[in-house]
């Protein structure tokens, strides 16, 4: 188990599914947050869903609810997840990548220490800011930005002390943003597991 909590980011507005993709279903489960939350508990110290209202879940989880007068942004569940945890950084992951596993999470903690503010997952289509470890050092920055309205994670972490791991594997790494996408990643998840 990694001694770390996991923050799954389930705030989003999902503008190009056309419906919020963190209640589809998924893998047997009743919604993509569902899945996400069953499969990661065993493998953290603590999971937590990262959103702007918990009443939308069917199911009980630890739900760390953005501030209210916050439009959707992950800034607003960083600033919240940095503020209620103890924990001197967090594991990060956005709802709609089921497919990051065990072996990226031990990539990843074991490319991080102490000087460094974050640790974020790379491809050779860009990095996952979505997908990685953040440090209590940026909580600062966070505030600093959500109260300016700056919500670019691509900013803070290109000023900050950030460590960017290359996986070559680009599959893990697929994002569920369009119909389309889901579907695929239903049917393969589906085959996977028959």
């Amino acid at each position: 188990m990694f001694s770390l909590p996991c923050i799954i980011f389930a705030g989003g507005k999902s503008s190009r599914m056309g419906e919020d993709k963190s209640l589809l279903p998924f893998g047997g489960f009743s919604s993509l947050s569902e899945f996400q939350y069953e499969r990661l508990m065993p493998l953290f110290q603590s999971v937590h869903i990262s959103t702007k209202s918990a009443d939308k879940f069917d199911f009980n989880a630890n739900f760390i609810l953005d501030p209210a007068e916050v439009d959707y942004a992950p800034t607003a569940g960083f600033v919240s997840a940095l503020r209620m945890l103890d924990e001197d950084r967090i594991m990060v992951l956005s709802v709609d990548t089921p497919f990051i596993d065990e072996r990226v999470f031990q990539t990843l903690i074991d490319a991080d220490s102490g000087e460094l503010d974050a640790v974020i997952a790379k491809t050779q289509t860009g990095s996952h800011p979505l997908c990685g470890i953040y440090h209590r050092s940026l909580l600062k920055e966070f505030e600093r930005m959500l109260a300016e309205g700056d919500h670019r994670l691509g900013k803070l972490l290109s000023n900050a002390k950030t460590l960017y791991v290359e996986f070559s594997d680009e599959e893990p790494f697929a994002n569920l943003n369009h119909p389309h996408e889901y579907k695929d990643a239903y049917e393969r998840f589906d085959s996977k597991n028959r």
